[in-house]
């Protein structure tokens, strides 16, 4: 009897301990040492889209804060530059083609691209695509970086590998922010005309925050800028317009301007804009925002809303194109730069 409850005695034990001890095993492999919970497994998931062994090549970025230059496993690269060129709150297609579009550009760049330096390859401005490194992500979405992150990269590897093409090259993938309602010509604000990158409608812009502006100068200032002088009144002055409805040419006196001159001068968000003098003031009222060639990025995530899928997306804004493996296009690229 004495043996049997000592048995007993011991399993009743075991079982105890078992309950107290189980749950711990269950709760430490996914807590650190300073009770974050899940954030080392979650930062480790998001912080890699892939090893650079799953990226054809790397990419050297040249950091305008600190000059340094930092390289990048391609995918990474993408991941960092959607995060930093396409709001995150975006539906998940339009992350998607802004994705493939990053990763056409880059690719386009490294194959005949000219190089910022010998050691460099591009910078993390507008002048290429613009960049943010993990420090700086946090810095901007605090505590919803884990969150972010991890949907940007699945984005980026549902695209893994994938580049836009026309005629079995990587094309000029040019993006911008919202249109007026349809994209523009690249001969019409580049003077360089691009099969693929024609005017296409795109209605749904007009619920984008930046689709419409207004910006105010004096008559002075704006004599100023342009160098003319401006002695009638501005709202007789003759304009032009692209097929992508901004304007053209505009004539100040006996000057003629083209409209990105305009926009590039004045400043404007766009280069869709009309003119009101109001005694000695001019008033500019602008549709869209960027350049305006390429895919709009407020169309694009309009498009995703309506329930088109990324391929439609890009199909619809670079026209004629087709959707390609990267790897034929990179046999000469590769990790290892000296």
């Amino acid at each position: 009897m004495k043996k049997n409850n000592g048995i007993g005695i011991i399993a009743v034990c075991g079982l105890f301990a078992t309950i107290l001890i189980l749950p711990t095993l269950i709760v430490v492999p996914f807590t650190n040492s300073d009770g974050t919970g899940e954030e080392v497994q979650e930062t480790n998931q998001t912080e890699q889209v892939s090893t650079a062994e799953d990226s054809p090549f790397a990419v050297r970025v040249f950091r305008s804060t600190t000059e340094q230059i930092e390289e990048v496993p391609l995918e990474n690269y993408v991941a960092r530059v959607v995060a930093s060129e396409m709001p995150v709150n975006f539906e998940m297609e339009a992350l998607k083609a802004q994705a493939l579009a990053a990763r056409t550009y880059i690719t386009r760049h490294m194959i005949e691209g000219e190089k910022v330096s010998p050691e460099a390859d591009v910078t993390d401005t507008v002048n290429h695509q613009v960049y943010k490194d993990e420090e700086q992500l946090r810095s901007q979405w605090k505590e919803d970086y884990n969150e972010n992150m991890k949907k940007i990269n699945q984005a980026v590897e549902a695209t893994k590998g994938e580049i836009i093409t026309y005629k079995q090259e990587p094309i000029d993938a040019a993006f911008f922010s919202t249109s007026n309602g349809y994209t523009e010509n690249a001969g019409d604000y580049w003077e360089k005309d691009i099969p693929y990158l024609q005017s296409v409608e795109s209605p749904w812009d007009q619920k984008s925050p930046k689709f419409a502006d207004q910006k105010i100068l004096t008559v002075a200032e704006l004599e100023q800028t342009l160098g003319v002088n401006i002695d009638s009144n501005i709202q007789q002055t003759s304009m032009t317009k692209t097929e992508g409805n901004r304007v053209d040419e505009v004539h100040f006196g006996d000057q003629t301007f083209s409209g990105r001159e305009i926009r590039e001068k004045v400043g404007l968000p766009s280069s869709d804009f009309s003119i009101k003098q109001k005694g000695d003031h001019v008033i500019f009222t602008t549709k869209g925002y960027g350049h305006g060639v390429g895919m709009s990025q407020y169309g694009a995530n309009g498009m995703a809303k309506s329930g088109k899928n990324y391929k439609e997306i890009i199909h619809h804004y670079y026209q004629n194109t087709e959707i390609a493996p990267v790897s034929t296009q990179t046999a000469s690229l590769t990790i290892e730069k000296e």
